[in-house]
């Protein structure tokens, strides 16, 4: 059962439509989806929402967006899950993820960090790595180099729209996910769309029929 929800991203206007944010826009929605409203907290250095009974078993659901910047993520996160007696295993972390193509995305429980460093903080500040990530697309810019400033620069447009419906495709678990339905909620995110069906071959036309050859010896 999720009890936290996080996505990362960094503040600041300079940042907002940067592909690194994907996990805000991610805790944006959700939390309209939830009825929530987001507020500032300086007790856990980030935007946070409670959202009482949405939980399985009544209890709130928090979401929470870090405002420490991206690399010091973890200083939001363990500070609220600890104070709430929220363990790993209750927790979704929601982020962007190079090695993941744009609109395609993947959940997955524990594991390691994969260079973001996000998620790097996060584990190093909870001690452990055994919380839910929601890892959502948004591709390689095929040399690593070149991996910082990608993540920095805003998408273009059919790239923008392709992690939207991602987004809102990956919202319709959330039900499953505060449920404690994970396996349910992995099997939609991780189905593939359905293949076209081939058209039908048209009929073939009638073959014309042929005159009878005229009777011998005539």
């Amino acid at each position: 059962m999720i009890r936290l929800i996080v996505g990362l991203g960094n503040p600041g206007p300079e940042y907002e439509d940067t592909r690194h944010n994907a996990g805000f826009w991610w805790v944006d929605q959700a939390t309209r989806q939830l009825g929530g409203s987001l507020q500032p907290d300086r007790a856990y250095h980030g935007m946070v929402a409670r959202v009482n009974g949405a939980a399985a078993d009544g209890s709130p659901v928090w979401l929470l967006q870090p405002m420490t910047y991206m690399n010091l993520s973890g200083k939001s996160v363990a500070p609220l899950a600890r104070f709430f007696k929220i363990l790993p295993g209750e927790i979704l972390v929601v982020h962007d993820e190079l090695d993941v193509p744009p609109g395609q995305m993947k959940l997955k429980l524990g594991g390691g960090n994969g260079g973001h460093n996000g998620l790097k903080d996060i584990q190093a500040q909870l001690g452990s790595g055994d919380f839910w990530r929601l890892r959502l697309g948004i591709g390689h810019p095929g040399v690593k180099s070149e991996v910082a400033a990608y993540v920095l620069r805003k998408p273009p447009q059919a790239e923008r729209d392709g992690i939207e419906k991602m987004i809102d495709d990956s919202l319709a678990t959330l039900p499953l996910m505060l449920a404690g339905s994970m396996d349910k909620a992995m099997a939609k995110i991780h189905a593939k769309p359905p293949r076209p069906k081939p058209p039908r071959p048209e009929p073939a036309a009638p073959k014309p029929e042929l005159a009878a050859p005229p009777p011998v010896g005539e």
